[in-house]
């Protein structure tokens, strides 16, 4: 078959030749598609006990609402430099946002915690098509000072969505309903499909290469991160490597990669292209990438969840709090974009990660009683520093690439973010339970080795609550109780405390990296092969 075939019956001329005027306005489209994948991200953070009541689910259930997405959104973000290339950038952008749309309503009409993975699996992996395209066509359009702009535009798209998430969730959790925080998307997701078809001409279609498409390939890339999201996720609860369950999760996912990586070296026509990884500066801001993910989102998780179950509050409470971050990042935007074009990225991405992992330090001295005004700096600092981390390792990513090879960089570049992001979500939980249980035992051996003063408390609490119940009995089971909810509530409280502190000290280890990478030496501008 003639790989012409399905091509597009007016193929644009290059690309780069278009006026400046329409590369924005693309650019803006694919930009507010990106935007709304990665908003729905963490669109539910704040939302998180709403759903769970709404649902029915149980506290360890509710986090497969968002780690559903990402680890589905994960095995599409590779996939789609394949895809683009066969479907035409224009195509596949369209279909991703119009399936995106349509599972954005069937989330909003779950029925239970199961149905609500499901349709949030489907919502991530067609939106994760248009995460990676936008940074390749940004890349290709642009060229000179024009696309030094790039990073820094699509480096804010990237971390204020899902920054941005938990406050919009909360805003429309408070005003109508936890199911609107899906049907939400439909009007934009409406507007990006339409726009998409009718302005993103920018390059042919392919579709002869969905006839040699190595579906081994996909399969095992899928089961790989499938299985290795299931065993971070359910390891806590199931006794890690003692349930049987776990730990054929775990094999699968190892064979998967294997043949992963056979695939990707020995294909003739492999899903992914690991030649990217041939560059060494592409593979440390690979690695430095998984690192930010880890941090961006995890960090992003957390808030929330402490919000809701330490402090108590509800949606709204949660969504301006968390807000601060997102102003932060207007004004890092700015710094990020400048400093991108005057210093060396080695350099910048040191202050960055250093201020970063500042900002989870002084997170993780929490108190039980904390709020918007004592994370205001924390948060503020996390937001000012988060693109100067994001902005040099994009161009030292991605600088170095032209045509194909570019769309291959881009998607394994947004890979290793998500799935540092999947990794922390899961791991952040997982410390998190731990911590707590051993915080909690740490308790009640102090209580017990001063038993006289814990029995003293217990029986002058009581005696207050008679002015509530003039049973002694039951006042006694309700002193009892308000001890063990604030043991609970301050053994929590630790917990998120250490969990903190473990993300600081992995961002300043990752400074460890920065004087092994080698300044990003662009190869010459070639409109030409951009597509």
């Amino acid at each position: 078959m003639s790989s012409s075939i399905g091509r597009s019956a007016d193929p644009p001329t290059n690309p780069a030749d278009f006026p400046t005027s329409r590369k924005f306005l693309i650019l803006g489209i694919l930009a507010f598609g990106q935007f709304m994948a990665l908003l729905d991200i963490q669109i539910v953070a704040a939302s998180l006990n709403d759903v769970q009541a709404g649902l029915s689910a149980g506290p360890d259930e509710v986090s497969w609402v968002q780690t559903a997405y990402l680890m589905a959104e994960l095995v599409m973000i590779p996939f789609s430099a394949f895809l683009a290339q066969a479907m035409s950038t224009r195509w596949l952008f369209a279909t991703s946002a119009g399936l995106f749309t349509l599972s954005s309503i069937a989330c909003g009409l779950a029925w239970n915690i199961g149905s609500m993975a499901a349709f949030r699996a489907i919502q991530g992996f067609v939106g994760g098509a248009m995460v990676p395209t936008v940074f390749a066509v940004g890349f290709a359009l642009f060229h000179g000072k024009q696309r030094a702009l790039i990073p820094a535009i699509l480096g804010m798209v990237s971390v204020l969505a899902p920054t941005l998430g938990p406050t919009v969730g909360g805003l429309i959790t408070d005003a109508m309903d936890w199911r609107w925080i899906f049907f939400v998307n439909v009007g934009p997701g409406i507007a990006v499909t339409i726009l998409t078809i009718t302005f993103v001409k920018i390059d042919s279609a392919n579709p002869a290469m969905f006839g040699r498409i190595d579906w081994s390939h996909l399969i095992a890339m899928a089961v790989a991160l499938g299985c290795l999201e299931y065993v971070l996720e359910e390891g806590p609860r199931k006794d890690w490597f003692g349930d049987p369950v776990i730990v054929t999760s775990a094999w699968f996912s190892l064979v998967a990669f294997a043949l992963f990586i056979e695939r990707s070296l020995f294909s003739e026509n492999p899903i992914v292209r690991l030649s990217p990884f041939r560059n060494p500066t592409f593979a440390f801001a690979c690695v430095f990438n998984v690192v930010i993910g880890f941090g961006m989102y995890a960090s992003t998780y957390l808030l929330p969840v402490f919000l809701g179950r330490v402090r108590g509050f509800d949606s709204l409470q949660i969504g301006t709090t968390v807000f601060v971050v997102g102003a932060g990042q207007f004004i890092s935007a700015i710094i990020a974009s400048r400093l991108s074009q005057r210093i060396d990225a080695r350099i910048m991405i040191t202050v960055g990660l250093a201020g970063f992992a500042s900002s989870l330090w002084m997170t993780s001295f929490l108190g039980s009683d904390w709020g918007f005004g004592q994370l205001l700096a924390p948060q503020a600092v996390r937001g000012l520093f988060i693109l100067l981390c994001i902005v040099p390792s994009v161009n030292m990513a991605l600088s170095g690439f032209q045509g194909p090879e570019l769309r291959s960089a881009s998607g394994l570049f947004n890979l290793m973010r998500n799935l540092g992001g999947a990794i922390g979500i899961a791991m952040a939980n997982t410390w998190l339970q731990d911590n707590a249980r051993i915080q909690t035992l740490r308790f009640g051996e102090a209580l017990s080795h001063s038993g006289q003063a814990a029995r003293e408390l217990t029986a002058g609490l009581a005696h207050q609550l008679l002015a509530v119940t003039p049973d002694p009995e039951r006042a006694l089971l309700m002193a009892q109780g308000l001890i063990g909810h604030v043991v609970s509530r301050e053994a929590l409280t630790i917990a998120f405390n250490d969990v903190f502190r473990l993300m600081a000290w992995m961002f300043f280890g990752a400074l460890v990296m920065v004087p092994f990478c080698r300044p990003s030496n662009a190869p010459p501008p070639s409109p030409a092969d951009a597509h």
